[in-house]
C-alpha cells in the first residue's frame, strides 16, 4: 500500500512538472511569436507607432499646460521665493529683456506641465517598447518604471527644498559689499531648471546600477573593486554639472555616492534570491 502511494505521488509530481514545462514552453512560444511579429513590422509602421505615442505625449503636456498657464505668474513666484528670501531688503529681481516678464513664466509652466505628465510620458514609452520584450523582462521593467518616477520626483524635491536654498545663500553671502544682488529672471529660471534636472537624473542612479548588474554588463564584484574610483567620479561629475561652489558640489556628490551604494545593495539582495531558489530546486530533486 505504501509503495502504491509512493508511485502515485511520483506520478503526480511528474505530471505537475510536465504541466509546468508545457506552460513555460507556451509562454516562451508566445513571447517568440510577439517578438517575431514586431521584427516583421516594416520600419514605416514602427515610425507610425512612434508618432502616435509622441502625439499622445504632446497632447497630454498641452492639456496640463493650458490648465496651468493662468497660474504662470504664481508658479514663478513660488520658484523665486527661495531667492527673494535671501536678497537684501532693498534688492529685487530684474528683467533685462522686454519679453522676459512674459516668457520666463511661460517657460516654467511648460516645464511644470512636463513634470506632472511624466508618469503618462513613461507609460507611453513603455507601451511602445513593451511588445518587443520577453515576459521576464516585462516583470522587471514595470517596477523599474515606477521606481524611476518616484526617484525623479524625489530628486527635484530635494533640489528645491534643500539644495536651492543653500546654494543661493552661499552665493549671496559672498557678494562684495559694494555689489547689490539683482538677478535676472531668465538667468535664475535657467539656473533653477538645470539644478532640478541634474538632481532628478542623479536620483536615477540606483535604477541604472541595478539594471547594469541584472543585464550582466557589470558584476557586483567589479563595482565593489572599483568603488574608490566611482566615488572620485561622483565628485568629478558634481564639480562639472553644478554651479562653481563647494556647497552644491557636495550636495550632489554625496547623494550620488549614497544612491550608488543603494543600487548595489538592492542588486545583492535580488541576486542572492536566484541561487537560493536554484539550490532549493536542486535539493528537492535529490530528495525525490
Amino acid at each position: 500500500m505504501g509503495l502504491f502511494k509512493r508511485k502515485k505521488s511520483r506520478q503526480e509530481k511528474a505530471a505537475s512538472s510536465d504541466k509546468e514545462a508545457m506552460t513555460d514552453a507556451v509562454d516562451k512560444n508566445e513571447s517568440t511569436d510577439a517578438l517575431s511579429a514586431v521584427a516583421d513590422m516594416p520600419i514605416t509602421e514602427h515610425l507610425i507607432e512612434l508618432r502616435r505615442h509622441l502625439i499622445k505625449i504632446s497632447v497630454a503636456v498641452l492639456v496640463i499646460f493650458l490648465a496651468l498657464v493662468g497660474f504662470s505668474r504664481e508658479l514663478y513666484n513660488l520658484l523665486s521665493d527661495p531667492l527673494v528670501a535671501q536678497l537684501p531688503a532693498n534688492s529685487t529681481m530684474i528683467a533685462t529683456d522686454i519679453t522676459s516678464n512674459f516668457m520666463a513664466p511661460i517657460r516654467l509652466t511648460v516645464f511644470v506641465a512636463a513634470f506632472f505628465a511624466m508618469p503618462y510620458i513613461l507609460y507611453q514609452i513603455w507601451s511602445f517598447v513593451a511588445p518587443g520584450l520577453y515576459k521576464k523582462e516585462k516583470k522587471i521593467a514595470i517596477p523599474v518604471l515606477l521606481s524611476s518616477i518616484f526617484l525623479f520626483y524625489s530628486g527635484v524635491a530635494f533640489a528645491y527644498f534643500i539644495v536651492l536654498k543653500g546654494v543661493l545663500k552661499f552665493f549671496i553671502m559672498f557678494a562684495p559689499q559694494n555689489v547689490l544682488p539683482m538677478t535676472d529672471i531668465d538667468s535664475y529660471l535657467s539656473f533653477a531648471l538645470k539644478l532640478f534636472m541634474v538632481f532628478g537624473l542623479t536620483f536615477e542612479i540606483p535604477v541604472v546600477t541595478l539594471l547594469l548588474i541584472l543585464t550582466g554588463i557589470v558584476s557586483i564584484q567589479s563595482l565593489e573593486d572599483k568603488r574608490r574610483y566611482i566615488i572620485v567620479g561622483c565628485f568629478a561629475v558634481a564639480a562639472v554639472v553644478t554651479p562653481p561652489d563647494g556647497v552644491s558640489m557636495l550636495m550632489l556628490a554625496i547623494p550620488m555616492w549614497l544612491l550608488f551604494e543603494l543600487g548595489l545593495f538592492l542588486a545583492k539582495i535580488l541576486i542572492k534570491e536566484e541561487p537560493s531558489a536554484a539550490l532549493a530546486a536542486k535539493t528537492a530533486s535529490h530528495k525525490e
